[in-house]
């Protein structure tokens, strides 16, 4: 096992708000990349790393005191070459009526800002939202065997506060009320592939390589413990369409070429 002395430590922290560690925390996760359609390896994808969804009461100017669904995770790039133009977009779609939930952390600073000072309080790890995680590229990350795993950590944020859909979807359901739902991530990987088009005169759908987590939630709509928040295994990298209230794609659908 490598062992760092408690200056190089530091050093390590300093070097551009990256985390380097050699296993994985408590109560984390980690999904690897996978070959891509046709076996395609040279596409690039991201490894992403996961803690369950953790839920929290919050004081959000302009909404008043609001109960918010938020995911901490870590992305490591172990490709040959910088992971450019990474930004990630996170959708939750419930399962028992389906519909989409966008991450709102862009407009919600002031819970990312709480969230830092709970998952993060030392500051070390930099937690950024999606505009952050897209301003430079993602850092090539060595195999394990040669070096600590260079991981950019970020936070998706859902308002879940029954008043948040009121002058919105009418018929988006309360989200507290959820006990089964997936948290679909895009943008972690340069996959997509071309399907039929859904009718005669329309052009194709392209489908973009996306990581699906399934989760069930056990206690009831005021529970505010994080506990009751479960992962269902296992993770699976899918290809789906942006924004639709689809669980995952038609198995039947013709899967075309990957570009």
């Amino acid at each position: 096992m490598r062992v760092l002395s408690f200056s190089a430590l530091l050093a390590a922290w300093a070097c551009g708000g990256f985390l380097f560690a050699q296993g994985l925390g408590p109560n984390e996760r980690e999904v690897k990349a996978t070959p891509s359609k046709a076996g395609k390896s040279d596409v690039m994808t991201l490894d992403f790393r996961f803690k369950d969804p953790r839920i929290l009461k919050v004081n959000i100017p302009g909404r008043g005191t609001r109960i918010v669904w938020y995911m901490w995770y870590q992305v490591i790039n172990r490709n040959e070459q910088p992971f450019k133009n990474f930004l990630p977009i996170f959708e939750l779609v419930t399962h028992e009526q389906p519909a989409v939930y966008q991450d709102e952390t862009p407009q919600l600073p002031s819970v990312l800002a709480e969230i830092s000072r709970i998952e993060d309080p030392a500051g070390y790890l930099n937690i950024k939202d999606p505009v952050e995680m897209n301003k430079e590229p993602i850092p090539v990350s060595k195999s394990p065997e040669e070096a600590f795993p260079r991981a950019i950590t970020g936070v998706a944020i859902w308002d879940v506060s029954p008043a948040n859909l009121k002058g919105r979807d009418p018929n988006k359901t309360d989200l507290s009320e959820s006990t089964q739902f997936s948290i679909f991530v895009r943008g972690l990987s340069k996959g997509f592939v071309m399907v039929d088009p859904p009718a005669p005169g329309l052009p194709p759908l392209t489908r973009e390589k996306t990581l699906q987590l399934k989760f069930r939630r056990t206690g009831d709509r005021y529970s505010t413990d994080s506990r009751d928040m479960v992962f269902v295994s296992p993770a699976e990298w899918t290809y789906r369409a942006s924004s639709r209230t689809l669980i995952s794609p038609d198995p039947k659908q013709k899967i075309g070429i990957e570009k």
